[in-house]
């Protein structure tokens, strides 16, 4: 019997696919759950399983090719059967009738067609500029990659579509860093500042949730749960996979969660679900020397943090002066989402829970 395999829905907001590459042929036999194309979607390139058996009788795509959900892709049937030419012809009209989107977008459209072209692991590929940054001279012509295509489009979208309002804090991390250091002395797993900022923002979230939320109609809808994107540097980039259920988790596990979202993210090894689902964003730039940036909102997001390096300063104090520890934080606001005064009360929360190490419920 001819089985008919149509391009499902591979992610949840996918309308349609490219063909990157058909890994069959006529004639071959397909068992159930084989790999049959690579297709890439508006968030990665993933592997198209079939989902029945039998021997490809008719293939209707190509490679680069792009078409929507419910597209023919190709038929089945059992090694002898014969498929006639009219019944061929018949699927060749349906697809025919169908438009078929172009393949080059616009940057305003590509919108999470994402940070994220993987390989057929769901892995980062061919993101990274071919030359390497030492060879670069000056009066050169640099091809522009595809992850810097990806972030010029996702961010084009965002200067268009949300209109953001900044806010500043300063905080007094002096406590923050003492408990970090006495922390890190007496255990194997060593925490990083990231560490405290992410529970802090989580704590914030759960507090302030409609930090969380996103326009749908005329409804804000909020997150179910708190998932924190952290921007982590690649080559030529910055990727933001985000880690989950941030609240429902304490300082040691949300630090292990990182170095392992890290370690899959500079070894090519994230998934399609490490990428979704994030409400807000922490970029840190201090290790770079940055005392403060106002970092763009991503598309699908509320607001991002822009964390400055820590800077010793001065300060008196009943009559002395001593030196403090302070660190700058950027809050970028969706003004369609949030108002002022709600973003602050949540940013001061942020910034005083940083600056209160007890409140973070570790003992030394």
């Amino acid at each position: 019997m001819v089985k008919e395999i149509r391009l499902p829905q591979l992610g949840q907001t996918m309308e349609e696919g490219t063909i990157i590459n058909c890994l069959v042929k006529e004639g071959d036999e397909v068992k159930k759950g084989s790999i049959i194309f690579e297709i890439e979607t508006d968030k990665a390139t993933l592997e198209m399983e079939s989902p029945c058996e039998g021997f490809v009788k008719h293939i209707f795509v190509a490679a680069d090719q792009t078409v929507p959900i419910g597209y023919p892709m190709l038929i089945l049937g059992s090694q002898d059967e014969k498929v006639s030419e009219s019944f061929i012809d018949s699927f060749k009209e349906i697809t025919g009738k169908k438009k078929e989107p172009e393949i080059t977008k616009p940057a305003g459209e590509i919108i999470e067609q994402d940070l994220k072209d993987m390989t057929e692991n769901g892995v980062l590929s061919d993101l990274a500029l071919p030359i390497e940054h030492e060879d670069i001279k000056l009066g050169q012509t640099i091809p522009v990659n595809k992850l810097q295509k990806i972030t010029a489009a996702k961010m084009l979208k965002s200067k268009r579509e949300i209109p953001c309002f900044y806010l500043t804090v300063k905080a007094d991390i002096t406590g923050l860093v003492e408990l970090r250091n006495r922390l890190n002395n007496n255990s194997e797993l060593k925490l990083s500042y990231n560490d405290f900022i992410i529970k802090a923002i989580a704590t914030g979230l759960e507090k302030y949730p409609i930090m969380t939320g996103q326009i749908e109609g005329n409804m804000i809808k909020l997150q179910e749960q708190v998932n924190i994107g952290l921007a982590i540097s690649v080559e030529d980039g910055l990727i933001a996979p985000v880690l989950k259920d941030v609240t429902n988790k304490d300082i040691k596990q949300i630090s292990s969660d990182c170095k392992a979202l890290i370690d899959k993210t500079r070894s090519n090894k994230l998934e399609l679900t490490d990428l979704e689902g994030g409400c807000i964003t922490i970029s840190n730039l201090g290790a770079f020397g940055i005392d403060n940036f106002i970092p763009i909102v991503v598309p699908g997001q509320c607001s991002i943090v822009g964390i400055g390096r820590i800077i010793d300063t001065c300060i008196p104090d009943n009559g002395n002066m001593v030196v403090r520890k302070f660190m700058n934080m950027t809050l970028s606001v969706d003004h369609k989402v949030v108002n002022g005064a709600y973003a602050a009360q949540f940013l001061d929360f942020v910034h005083k829970m940083l600056e209160d190490p007890s409140s973070f419920g570790l003992e030394c």
